[in-house]
């Protein structure tokens, strides 16, 4: 039988997706409903580092009352060399479940290829599902359902960006993606999706009307030296009051976080009261929750 990893959410089918989003509401009002998975393990193998990716794992994990194994770089044989494949086959011996924070999107594909048990993309450069299905779970307890609503994507076309690409196929809305040139998202993925975006290089016409606001750092991990460019490139791109009084009036805000105040965002919109960010931060625990007890149930 074949392992069901999630890589992207393009892994899942929208049936799947939706319930790990309805399981993820039912596990944070009623913990007590989560299907135990004792003496399961969760490796965590973490090229980047983290604070919610990690701790919401760990937590879910130990509410499932399992256990989790952390492992930064330096502590594993991937960070020595070892080859990606031979990584996969010694871990899914010893753990139920794999989560990797890492750089090279290809390297988490090489991985799950070899893996026999559930991997999961904890992030990379090209995709972070995880997030998306906080950012999900949290408009829906917001607002309702996210299928026919308009999410406009203001900053780079990065991985939070191209994660809103899959999620606006999987969830049924439509996006907006404002992006400065040079910056926008993978041209092959838009082609994919393009009945579901709108992709332009004004903030404005992205954000006018639409139901949910996002945005994200200008410069990710690894993207330190590019700062100074960054910030001349993405001038006009932070989302302050002016920029959300073209949504609709009842428009969430969302942030992966951290976040840079006064540089994407402005610090009266991240504090605000649609603002959304701290119940989509708790939220990785709960829909990583929902997510690993999908994916060990399977």
């Amino acid at each position: 039988m074949s392992v069901k990893h999630f890589l992207t959410l393009q892994d899942l089918s929208s049936d799947e997706l939706n319930h790990i989003i309805h399981r993820a509401g039912e596990l944070k009002r009623n913990p007590e409903l989560a299907i135990a998975q004792p003496r399961k393990t969760l490796g965590l193998i973490f090229e980047k580092s983290s604070t919610r990716t990690r701790l919401a794992f760990e937590v879910a994990m130990n509410q499932l009352d399992g256990s989790a194994v952390f492992l930064a770089n330096a502590d594993s044989q991937l960070g020595r060399g070892e080859p990606i494949e031979d990584s996969a086959r010694v871990l899914a011996g010893m753990v139920d479940c794999v989560a990797i924070r890492t750089f090279e999107h290809e390297k988490l594909e090489r991985f799950a290829e070899y893996s026999l048990v559930p991997v999961i993309n904890a992030l990379t450069d090209d995709f972070h599902p995880c997030q998306l299905l906080a950012d999900v779970q949290t408009f829906v307890e917001h607002r309702g359902s996210i299928a026919g609503k308009t999410v406009a994507w203001v900053g780079d076309g990065n991985n939070m960006c191209h994660s809103y690409i899959n999620a606006a196929d999987k969830f049924d809305f439509q996006l907006r993606i404002a992006s400065p040139k040079g910056f926008e998202p993978n041209n092959a993925l838009v082609a994919r999706h393009k009945h579901r975006i709108e992709l332009s290089a004004d903030p404005r016409a992205a954000v006018r009307d639409a139901d949910l606001v996002v945005t994200d750092v200008w410069a990710s991990m690894g993207q330190e030296e590019e700062q100074t460019q960054r910030l001349a490139s993405f001038a006009g791109y932070q989302v302050d009051e002016e920029l959300m009084a073209l949504a609709h009036s009842d428009a969430l805000f969302m942030h992966c976080l951290p976040a840079h105040r006064g540089e994407e965002v402005s610090a009266a919109i991240l504090d605000a009261e649609d603002s959304v960010v701290w119940d989509e931060a708790a939220n990785r625990m709960h829909s990583q929750k929902a997510l690993i007890e999908f994916l060990l149930s399977q």
